[in-house]
């Protein structure tokens, strides 16, 4: 440890500011620079993160055993914590290992995993952290992650108390989400699989007004920010967050397991995160059927190719009750399962969409359904790059399975694609933003040039089309027999962004 006997280590009275952590937790990651590619920092940050931060809470909640009724009190009461550390597995220990730190360390990993395992209630795991430091071979692989490497981030890390006191869950969730936006940019374009602008989300989170003891779903949750974000919604309003029941799915292990800890660091125990094919294995069902939630919100992978169309075809969830996507295009079958998931009186979902699902030919059928079916509330087209890393259109889609009266055969179209600031490469969405956006929405009235509320015998007319141009401009030109110039370019760009994908994963292949 020689190389840091000069570095400053906080005193134990010291507050670690928000903008402090942020920059220590990228001058972290940016110390794998060279040694490994940037979409796998998360790998080893996260981790690393999480590992420091429980040993801190941990260390912190024993002393106040030992201050209320001494040392021997103290263990017995930590047999109650609600996340243990294991004799020999605290940072501490591992922080004192100079040769095959990698082991140790992952030593460590699964005799916490192993020691906090979840609880079985409500027909489903709740907490628990098995699995969720991720996988543990690139720590043992010295060729990729040297003991000099790992001591170094090691002593990086200890240069902080990341204990309650010292770092708030607030501010520590915050830090957590710079994070993964930061691993995201560094990522390319496969950070949309795990990561969604969070202003977007903080739209959605406002159009559905969660409510304190309502459970909430996202089906292909990524690193769970979407999840955390409905929460902060009733934080910030001092509304009691803790009864809300919180699931998600995730195909990926290693997001899943970011997912997890981004839950913990936020102070969220009530929740169940499962790594499984959403499609192929919905995680949360009753008997026969599909478990039902208040709130369901996504932003699902769009336009997979590889996944088993014959399978959805005869579902025994009854998910396909719309009709049978394309083979091209997953995007309706993710749709049909969060209709499916959602409580027949209380059920509300926003759904981030490339702007095709809104008029592609292939799926008009589904689209004819699905109007018939009255469940599409709102269409809300938004600015450009909002979807992450991608100059594709996109847009949110609103239903709702018990749509007040005045909103029965209805829909809502709002075109917001001037409500975007960019800056320094970076386009998001401001509060003066998602307040005019939000307010349309509650007020669900017509104003021209921004949205219109259009009765859904009238979008059919247009063979279900849904495109919000088509009916917030005068579109008049446009008939079944034309060309819609808008929905042309639309449909250029969204193959456009599909074909620079798949190059990206070819020239990968080649790479590796």
């Amino acid at each position: 440890m020689e190389e840091h006997k000069n570095t400053k280590y906080l005193g134990a009275d010291e507050q670690i500011s928000l903008d402090e952590l942020k920059s220590f937790l990228w001058g972290a990651a940016t110390r794998l620079r060279g040694q490994i590619d940037a979409a796998g920092y998360k790998e080893y940050i996260f981790p690393l993160l999480f590992f420091k931060r429980i040993s801190d809470v941990y260390d912190e909640q024993f002393q106040d055993f030992v201050c209320e009724g001494g040392e021997e009190y103290a263990s017995m009461q930590a047999e109650e914590l609600p996340i243990r550390i294991p004799e020999g597995a605290h940072w501490n220990d591992v922080r004192e290992v100079t040769e095959n730190v990698g082991q140790r360390l992952v030593e460590a990993f699964i005799a916490i995993e192993q020691a906090n395992p979840g609880e079985e209630a409500d027909g489903r795991i709740i907490g628990g952290l098995d699995g969720i430091f991720g996988p543990k071979d690139g720590w043992t692989n010295k060729a990729k992650m040297p003991d000099h490497i790992i001591t170094s981030l090691i002593e990086d890390f200890s240069r902080y108390n990341l204990s309650l006191a010292h770092c708030p869950a607030d501010e520590m969730g915050q830090a957590y989400e710079y994070l993964v936006g930061k691993f995201a940019d560094d990522a390319g374009n496969t950070a949309q699989e795990f990561y969604t602008n969070r202003t977007v989300v903080t739209l959605m989170a406002e159009i559905l007004q969660p409510q304190p003891d309502e459970s909430i779903y996202d089906p292909t949750c990524g690193s769970g920010g979407m999840l955390v974000k409905c929460l902060d919604f009733l934080r910030q309003k001092g509304e009691p967050w803790q009864g809300v029941k919180v699931f998600g799915q995730e195909i990926n292990a290693l997001t899943s397991s970011i997912a997890r800890m981004n839950l913990y660091l936020n102070g969220v125990e009530d929740f169940s995160i499962v790594r499984e094919d959403t499609l192929a294995h919905p995680a949360f069902v009753n008997g026969s059927k599909l478990r039902k939630f208040d709130i369901v919100l996504a932003n699902p992978p769009y336009s997979i190719k590889t996944w088993n169309r014959e399978a959805f075809q005869n579902d025994k969830w009854g998910r396909n009750f719309l009709g049978t996507p394309p083979q091209g295009r997953a995007d309706y079958a993710f749709f049909q399962h969060i209709l499916a998931s959602m409580d027949e009186k209380t059920g509300r979902c926003a759904i981030l969409f490339p702007h095709g699902v809104l008029f592609r030919k292939e799926e008009s059928d589904i689209r004819h359904n699905l109007l018939k079916k009255d469940l599409v509330e709102c269409v809300i087209g938004i600015g450009r790059n909002l979807f992450y890393n991608s100059c594709m259109d996109a847009c949110v889609v609103i239903c709702r399975k018990n749509k007040p009266n005045n909103r029965k055969d209805k829909i809502l179209f709002i075109d917001a694609k001037n409500e975007v600031t960019r800056k320094n490469a970076e386009s998001y969405l401001e509060p003066h933003h998602i307040e005019k956006i939000a307010s349309a929405y509650q007020s669900f009235t017509s104003q021209e040039g921004f949205c219109c509320v259009v009765e859904n015998k009238d979008v059919l007319k247009n063979n279900a089309k849904m495109s919000v141009a088509k009916y917030v401009k005068n579109n008049s030109f446009a008939n079944e027999e034309s060309v819609d110039p808008e929905e042309a370019i639309e449909e250029w760009n969204s193959q456009s962004d599909i074909l620079n994908c798949e190059l990206d994963r070819l020239l990968n292949c080649f790479v590796n």
